[in-house]
């Protein structure tokens, strides 16, 4: 069954008897679900049957070399169709749920020119929200200005306990305001002129309120309080982005929250609820997941791990389901057999995670059944219908 036609039909301009344009926004489906609830299948089908795009919204697909964990579409699967962001950067580089919303906007406003139905499926519901709801518009991470950050930190946790010279609250003050004037003549996405080896750099960092272990929150504390009163002590991530923002911005990370929703599409939102138990013959999402498991690592999970660690060293990336308890084999802490019933209890909890979250979105259609199954397809092609 082709379709395609009307989806250029719902996802183009409607034009009046006059010829002009009517005010509808194109359509873009959402594919949400627990991990093995078959989103990659039905993306396929309705993507194949309506003449779509898919876009992936999974945060480990989008690192190149980390297959076998993240049970991306095949490569014969992604040659029948156009899929994007999958295997975007490497397992070594940084990519935030920001940096998701952005590239994955830039796909869907293409894909509806192109005449084409935008079809977002994936499990990482960081990455959906971003997308739908986005992101606080702050400026973009600052390289410089984190390293020194985590050189200072670094410094006052080996120095802790030992005495330090008392520097008045107000220079720090006073130089952090001369950083705000010139981030102003800046763009925001530029780094301040810091000071690299000066005193006053020292004095930045080296205030009566400073304390070893806690370092980055005390700082923060002096740039923005209500940011540090939300942001555990030892999270250091978060301490780093929000005094990145306060420096970079000129002004609490508190003060620049702000939202920047989708706009230009009607959203479908359609969810995937599999049963998690079922009686026999019926298979439940459980045994997908830990047969899915089981795969995993009788096709070469360990091997690919050694790989990837090999050339991008204990990265963060690998720190996800599946290349975790690889990793742990390759350690010598876990048998297989062991990190296979690892992996399978791992992805049991992440999908009832996963169905928390996404309960939480709005306007879900759920159907109750796998992606692959002929009913859930009828479901989902009756929703589009209803929805153009």
């Amino acid at each position: 069954m082709d379709l395609s036609a009307g989806v250029v039909a719902a996802v183009s301009p409607a034009r009046t008897a006059g010829g002009s344009c009517a005010a509808a926004e194109p359509l873009t489906v959402l594919l949400l679900g627990p991990t093995g609830s078959g989103k990659t299948a039905l993306s396929l089908e309705l993507a194949q049957h309506y003449g779509g795009e898919i876009v992936s919204c999974d945060s480990v697909a989008v690192y190149r070399g980390m297959d076998l964990g993240t049970a991306k579409p095949t490569k014969e699967e992604r040659a029948r169709l156009p899929h994007h962001l999958i295997d975007v950067t490497d397992p070594d580089q940084p990519f935030t749920a920001g940096e998701y919303s952005r590239q994955a906007r830039v796909a869907l406003r293409e894909i509806s020119a192109r005449g084409h139905l935008p079809i977002v499926t994936g499990g990482t519901g960081l990455y959906l929200r971003a997308l739908t709801e986005g992101l606080f518009a702050g400026p973009e991470r600052q390289p410089e200005l984190r390293a020194r950050l985590e050189r200072s930190r670094a410094k006052h946790e080996k120095q802790s306990g030992s005495s330090r010279q008392v520097t008045p609250a107000m220079n720090t003050a006073n130089l952090l305001t001369r950083y705000h004037r010139e981030a102003v003549a800046n763009s925001l996405n530029d780094l301040p002129n810091l000071p690299h080896s000066s005193k006053e750099w020292q004095m930045l960092s080296s205030n009566h309120l400073v304390q070893s272990e806690t370092w980055l929150h005390r700082l923060l504390h002096r740039l923005d309080p209500a940011s540090a009163a939300r942001i555990h002590s030892n999270d250091a991530a978060k301490l780093i982005r929000a005094i990145e923002v306060c420096l970079a911005a000129r002004k609490p990370l508190s003060e620049v929250l702000a939202r920047d929703p989708l706009t230009g599409f009607r959203v479908l939102r359609i969810g995937l609820n599999p049963p998690r138990q079922a009686l026999p013959p019926r298979e439940d999402l459980y045994d997908r997941l830990n047969r899915r498991c089981a795969a995993m690592f009788a096709s070469g999970i360990v091997e690919e791990t050694r790989s990837l660690l090999e050339r991008y060293g204990p990265v963060k990336a690998l720190d996800s389901l599946g290349y975790r308890q690889a990793l742990a084999v390759l350690a010598g802490t876990l048998s297989v057999e062991e990190a296979v019933a690892a992996a399978q209890q791992g992805h049991r909890n992440y999908a009832k995670r996963q169905l928390t979250w996404f309960r939480r979105e709005p306007e879900v259609h759920w159907i109750a059944g796998f992606g692959d199954e002929p009913e859930t397809l009828r479901a989902a092609i009756e929703l589009i219908q209803n929805k153009w």
